[in-house]
């Protein structure tokens, strides 16, 4: 198995709540980001998806808060999708502090939307790695 995909993000003043701490709503923020640039870096972009007639769709998330974040950390967020059969797959995160503390942990479920059938695609590993130029990035 090849290491996790990360990026680096830092935590912005404008991203936390009134207890100086990093909202709820921005690891999933991260999350999205993280795993665009994945899919980016596997050669994917979201016109290609567009041009291939599907989307990707979000069907779950669940976070486990470990440890807050506050304005000016740096973190890294981790992202590793994990194949199954049928509609679906899984996608694994770790957002880490800069010193290996882990933040938090997203699990997320996932599938493929046919944009005009409006219905998830049977097999979206065939989609991903018919457009990826290096499907091992993204496990396939």
């Amino acid at each position: 198995m090849t290491e996790p995909f990360s990026v680096s993000i830092g935590v912005r003043g404008y991203e936390t709540d009134s207890q100086g701490h990093l909202n709820q709503a921005v690891y999933l923020q991260y999350a999205e980001h993280a795993r665009w640039s994945l899919l980016r870096a596997a050669g994917i972009t979201q016109a290609d998806l567009l041009d291939k007639g599907v989307g990707p769709v979000a069907l779950e998330n669940t976070i486990r808060y470990r440890a807050e974040l506050r304005a000016g950390d740096e973190t890294t967020v981790s992202c590793a999708f994990v194949w199954g059969e049928g509609k679906t797959f899984r996608i694994e995160q770790i957002i880490t502090k800069a010193d290996g503390t882990v933040a938090a942990t997203v699990s997320s479920l996932g599938g493929l939307l046919d944009l005009k059938e409006r219905r998830m695609v049977e097999d979206p590993r065939e989609y991903f790695r018919a457009l990826a130029s290096e499907p091992g990035r993204l496990g396939l």
